[in-house]
């Protein structure tokens, strides 16, 4: 596995200084209590979630000999793509 995807999968931690709405960052802390994870491990998981991460590990785990490039491109446009449809229902 190469160095981007293992990266990716298993996450190299930084820390960052984000802005987030109260009451988002409210649910997000009830949430950790709730499941005994941290803060940073509920954000990460919303964020994984919504950039489509489990896509990315399932096309990672069906095509090994696929390159990154190719992989990173299919997984922007199925991020694409699902956006749109979300767009379109919410209009």
């Amino acid at each position: 596995m190469t160095a981007i995807r293992q990266n990716a999968l298993m996450g190299e931690k930084q820390k960052v200084t984000l802005y987030i709405d109260q009451e988002v960052l409210q649910v997000a802390r009830v949430l950790a209590a709730r499941t005994e994870k941290r803060d940073s491990d509920v954000v990460e998981a919303a964020l994984r979630a919504y950039l489509g991460f489990d896509l990315l590990e399932r096309v990672w785990a069906r095509n090994k000999d696929v390159s990154e490039e190719e992989i990173m491109e299919l997984a922007v446009a199925e991020t694409r793509a699902v956006r749109r449809e979300r767009a379109a229902r919410g209009s």
